[in-house]
């Protein structure tokens, strides 16, 4: 007997594992491969502190999504429609004031690695929209099963590769590490690369919608209502991964770039080609074509994850507003898809040699609008709607307001110095 429930909670958690993976593909891409190697490259450890402290802040935030999922059995774009128009419309304003920039800037890193891969000659903006194509093609013929096995498939290569990288960097330049920490000045540029950093860490807050939409496929392909014990394991599995893994992006970026003179380069092709470099000077060139295959393969995730993502956000919102659109949900799914892609390419073609710069705009951007998502996230589940058993308790509750705080002081803080310094 005792085997039997043994057997049938290992079951329940396996049957819930899936969307957190994902949401640790959609997370571990500009962040993480961008911004915390820059961190690292140009203050050493100096902000590791920061990044494990905005990754605790933002924690309730995300963890909303499954939570209200497993709770209510609706996605959260339905509860912020629930909690008033107000919270709804705010959102897709939001929504469809990133989605552009967001799409445009994961697939313009994707692009740089993939150039740096295949070693291609023509124009980047080309590549750019075979990768947009090969998402729509994963998302159409094998829509959320395969997503989740292709995305569970790249975490594995990702984590191998950069925690083996980061170990060989460590053991070579361990003993200089207590010395890698760089003078931060809070001055309008230190303040602008914080706001930078923490505004897709460990992503921009919006993902947390698209993680209910994620838990809602996963019972639907399992036909299976997790507990929210099994819902939470898988969400903490892959939330405290991003962190780990963007502790290990800022450590090799101080171990390898830290006071060597070399400067991270505008241009999307020579970054990515930078950034891979970090794993061949800790490896050897010999590691060149794995790095940059798992490299890629990362950032391709990311851009298949957003895809999904802003498609799915307009599809559900269409048939919100228009219930009658429902019969033809698949087809606005596929449309917008076209939308997506086309203006994302146009962007690309525009800042391709722009990437900090434009980067720099999207994750802005989203960390200005952080407190908001935060607040009507806060709002949605501690709302009469939401089960009182599953609503969040006092210490959740504590951090919640914490993190807003934090996240307004920032943003306040980023415009006054904007206007004053």
């Amino acid at each position: 007997m005792a085997k039997r429930s043994f057997m049938g909670r290992f079951s329940g958690f396996f049957k819930a594992l899936g969307p957190g993976i994902i949401f640790a593909g959609t997370s571990i891409g500009v962040s993480h491969i961008v911004h915390s190697t820059r961190a690292g490259a140009n203050y050493g450890f100096t902000l590791l502190g920061l990044v494990i402290l905005i990754n605790v802040l933002k924690y309730p935030f995300f963890e909303f999504g499954p939570r209200y999922v497993t709770a209510t059995q609706e996605n959260l774009l339905l509860g912020y429609k629930r909690l008033g128009n107000w919270a709804f419309y705010l959102y897709l304003a939001l929504a469809f004031a990133t989605m552009f920039p967001i799409q445009a800037a994961v697939t313009m890193v994707s692009t740089g690695l993939l150039v740096n891969l295949l070693g291609w000659s023509y124009p980047p903006v080309y590549l750019a929209a075979i990768i947009l194509s090969v998402c729509a093609v994963v998302l159409i013929i094998g829509k959320y099963p395969l997503f989740d096995k292709t995305m569970k498939l790249m975490m594995v290569i990702l984590f191998v590769s950069t925690i083996t990288a980061f170990a060989m960097a460590l053991g070579s330049r361990g003993e200089q590490a207590g010395a890698m920490c760089g003078k931060f000045t809070w001055d309008l540029s230190g303040i602008s690369f914080l706001v930078v950093l923490m505004g897709w860490m460990p992503s921009t807050i919006d993902i947390s919608v698209w993680h209910s939409f994620w838990s809602s496929e996963r019972i639907k392909q399992t036909k299976y209502v997790p507990t929210m014990k099994e819902t939470l394991f898988d969400f903490h599995l892959g939330y405290w991964l991003t962190m780990v893994m963007a502790v290990f992006f800022l450590g090799l970026g101080a171990l390898v770039m830290f006071n060597s003179g070399e400067v991270f380069s505008n241009s999307a092709v020579t970054f990515t080609g930078q950034v891979i470099s970090l794993y061949t000077k800790a490896l050897g060139q010999w590691s060149f074509p794995v790095i940059a295959t798992a490299a890629t393969v990362t950032m391709f995730s990311t851009s298949l994850s957003c895809f999904d993502a802003y498609t799915r956000i307009v599809r559900e919102a269409s048939v919100i507003v228009f219930p009658k659109t429902k019969d033809h949900a698949d087809m606005i799914y596929l449309m917008w898809m076209i939308v997506l892609a086309v203006v994302s390419t146009v962007i690309i073609g525009k800042f391709i040699h722009q990437l900090k710069t434009f980067v720099d705009f999207a994750t802005t951007l989203s960390f200005l609008a952080a407190p908001v998502f935060a607040y009507i996230n806060y709002r949605t589940v501690t709302s009469e709607h939401m089960p009182a058993y599953a609503r969040p308790g006092k210490k959740l509750r504590i951090l919640s307001w914490t993190g807003i705080i934090f996240l307004s002081f920032f943003g306040i803080l980023y415009l006054l110095s904007k206007i004053f310094l």
